[in-house]
C-alpha cells in the first residue's frame, strides 16, 4: 500500500508556559498543504527491510519514526508479519513544516488498514501522540487549533481555499534547543482564534513567537518573509520553529527571484 504524507504550516505560535516536565505549552493553528512525501508498505513473511529515497534522512533508520510506529503496533498486535518500507523524501527535514511527524502518522494509518487492525483515530492520535507532539495533527489531516505540547486538538474553521502558497527553505537548521531558548513564554492578549476570524488583522496580529529570535540569529530568514509581503502577500510568516517560511496570496503573484540553493514550492491551497 502507498500513501503520499504532506506537510503543515502553522498559522500563529504561541509559546504560553514552560511545563515542569521540561516542554512548553504552545497555542497554534496548523493547517496542510499541498507538499507531499511519498511512503509504501508492503508485507513480507520473511524480514523487515527499510529504503529510501529523495533528500537524504539523516541518523539510524532504527530511530526513524515510521519504525517507530511500527513497533508500537506490534506491541499490541504481537502477530504483526514483517514489512518491506520505502520511503521518499520530499518534505524538508528540520524545517518546520511537521514532515517526520506526518510520515509516522500516514504509516500509522496506512498500516492500520493494511493489518485490517479497524483503529478508529482516537486511537490512532493516542498511538500518534506516544511518538511526537505534531504527529496527532495528521491522522485527521484538518486544520486544527493544537494547544497542550501540540498534541490537544479542536477544530477550527478555516479555509484558504484559492489561496497561493509560497513556501522558501533556505536550508538553515535551527535546532529546538536554539529555538525556544529566545522565546519568553507569555499569553498572548488576543486569543488566536480570534485573529484567525478576520484575515485583515493576520499581517499585524497573528505571530510566530519564535521569529524575534530566530530572525535576530539568521536574518535572511527575516529578508524572506520581507520579500513576500513586498512581493504582495496578504500574510507572511515562518512555520513553526523554523526556517522554512510562507507567504498567502490571493492571486499568484509574479515570480520572485531566490537564491539558487533554496528550496521553493508553490501551490494553490
Amino acid at each position: 500500500m502507498i500513501c503520499f504524507p504532506n506537510a503543515k504550516i502553522n498559522l500563529g505560535l504561541h509559546i504560553t508556559s514552560k511545563r515542569k516536565d521540561g516542554y512548553h505549552e504552545i497555542e497554534t493553528c496548523m493547517y496542510p498543504i499541498p507538499l507531499f512525501d511519498a511512503l509504501e508498505i508492503i508485507i513480507d513473511h520473511k524480514k523487515s527491510s527499510w529504503n529510501s529515497s529523495g533528500l537524504p534522512i539523516p541518523g539510524n533508520p532504527k530511530d526513524n519514526l515510521i519504525l517507530k510506529a511500527y513497533q508500537l503496533l506490534k506491541k499490541d498486535f504481537p502477530n504483526l508479519p514483517q514489512i518491506n518500507v520505502h520511503l521518499h523524501k520530499n518534505i524538508p527535514m528540520g524545517a518546520g513544516l511537521g514532515g517526520g511527524s506526518a510520515d509516522a502518522a500516514f504509516a500509522l494509518n496506512l498500516m492500520n488498514n493494511l493489518f485490517d487492525l479497524i483503529l478508529d483515530d482516537f486511537f490512532l492520535e493516542e498511538y500518534a501522540a506516544a511518538l511526537g507532539s505534531d504527529c496527532p495533527f495528521f491522522i485527521e489531516n484538518t486544520p486544527k487549533i493544537a494547544t497542550g505540547r501540540g498534541e490537544i486538538l479542536e477544530d477550527v474553521t478555516i479555509d484558504l481555499k484559492g489561496t497561493h502558497l509560497v513556501l522558501i527553505n533556505p536550508g538553515v537548521h535551527i535546532g529546538t534547543k536554539e529555538a525556544y531558548g529566545g522565546v519568553t513564554p507569555a499569553i498572548p492578549e488576543t486569543s488566536l482564534k480570534e485573529v484567525l476570524k478576520d484575515r485583515s488583522k493576520w499581517k499585524d496580529q497573528l505571530t510566530n513567537d519564535f521569529e524575534a529570535s530566530v530572525f535576530n540569529s539568521h536574518p535572511e530568514i527575516k529578508v524572506i518573509k520581507e520579500q513576500l509581503y513586498e512581493a504582495g502577500a496578504f500574510y507572511a510568516s515562518m512555520s513553526g520553529s523554523g526556517s522554512s517560511v510562507f507567504g498567502l496570496f490571493e492571486n499568484k503573484p509574479e515570480k520572485i527571484e531566490w537564491e539558487s540553493d533554496y528550496f521553493v514550492f508553490e501551490s494553490e491551497l
